[in-house]
């Protein structure tokens, strides 16, 4: 059986380094907020190519505190794609602001500036755009309109660690970007972990009082805020694998251009653009009958995944949230489908996953 996904194999190559570091913090009696944390946020900030990264307790928690930070009034448009996971708009709802959703580009899957700039009104204040499966937004367009209309720019960049657009890595874009280091992503924890990459200072310090009840000095609060603080150990753990992500990244863009240089029929294959560096934290294929191939896989002992199969317009804990039909939406949440391609995977085994895909019919 070929695995979507296994995280014990994932971090297998690991484990020596993380029961080191993880006996460092126990000896330490410094759980929270110590070395660790000050050492990985210097360490990912530089991987980056930036200066002030905030950890904190996860990626929702990230895109929570970015909105916060801007104290839009109440009921301002934020504009975010109508593909994304739900968290980008749980974050924009938790604020008391509206979603407005925009279609995505069909071929990237990314929010399509073309639609941003039609849903632009009097009430925007931000877009939020999301660097997908991997890929980076086209962010130069999106750039252009935020100038132009005075928006703020909050990327979403939780599945896109190290993906760059023309030379510049996803989260040094916008004023902030929210970073997920969940247990799946191309640099993963080993729980939930997250972080806001911030383009000054000040927006770093506002985060950092945010995360820890909105207070600089223990027992006085200046801010009404939460508790959303990178763990000690997950910052020793990440600190690991950070020091692998290049080779992680390299991998995975092996295996994907395996992928896109074997796969033949009607599969709709990731697009690839000399102005894009895709990381692949996601490869998706589309085909209409997605879920018959999906049997077709399992079958052959191939596992798979969906991302995602129900568009966020559809989601129950949505209703009444989101008005409006978004058919390209629709179109690619009904045919999308995610192929092995994990760090433990070897070639051999993608090259299994291509000749049982080219017998699909």
């Amino acid at each position: 059986m070929i695995e979507y996904e296994n995280l014990g194999k994932l971090n297998q190559p690991f484990f020596q380094e993380y029961q080191y570091e993880f006996e460092k913090v126990l000896k330490s009696g410094w759980y929270v907020l110590g070395g660790q944390v000050s050492s990985f946020e210097a360490e990912f900030s530089t991987f980056l190519g930036g200066n002030y990264f905030v950890g904190l307790a996860s990626g929702l928690d990230a895109l929570d505190i970015a909105l916060r930070i801007f104290k839009f009034k109440k009921g301002s448009e934020v504009i975010v794609p109508s593909n994304t996971y739900i968290a980008t708009i749980l974050a924009v709802i938790e604020n008391g602001l509206v979603p407005i959703l925009v279609e995505p580009n069909i071929s990237t899957y990314n929010i399509d500036p073309d639609k941003v700039e039609q849903a632009v009104t009097s009430k925007t204040v931000a877009i939020i755009p999301v660097h997908l499966y991997g890929k980076c937004c086209q962010m130069d367009r999106i750039l252009e309109i935020s100038k132009r209309h005075d928006l703020k720019i909050i990327e979403d960049a939780a599945q896109a660690h190290g993906a760059k657009f023309k030379g510049v890595c996803a989260g040094n874009f916008g004023e902030l970007a929210a970073f997920s280091f969940y247990p799946t992503k191309n640099l993963g924890a080993l729980g939930d972990a997250g972080g806001l990459m911030c383009s000054n200072a000040e927006l770093a310090e506002s985060t950092k009082m945010l995360r820890n009840y909105g207070s600089n000095i223990k027992y006085y609060n200046e801010v009404v805020g939460l508790n959303s603080r990178l763990d000690e150990v997950q910052a020793a753990f990440l600190r690991v694998k950070l020091r692998s992500l290049d080779v992680i990244i390299n991998h995975k863009r092996e295996l994907a251009n395996l992928y896109l240089s074997n796969i033949d029929g009607d599969f709709i294959l990731p697009t690839i653009d000399e102005d894009y560096f895709d990381v692949y934290h996601i490869f998706n294929i589309r085909h209409p009958k997605r879920d018959r191939l999906r049997d077709f896989l399992l079958k052959n002992d191939i596992k798979t995944e969906i991302h995602y199969p129900v568009p966020p317009h559809k989601q129950k804990a949505l209703k009444g949230e989101i008005l409006g039909d978004f058919k390209i939406s629709d179109e690619i949440h009904s045919t999308t489908l995610s192929l092995p391609i994990s760090y433990f995977h070897q070639k051999s085994d993608i090259s299994k996953v291509i000749e049982v895909l080219n017998r699909f019919e």
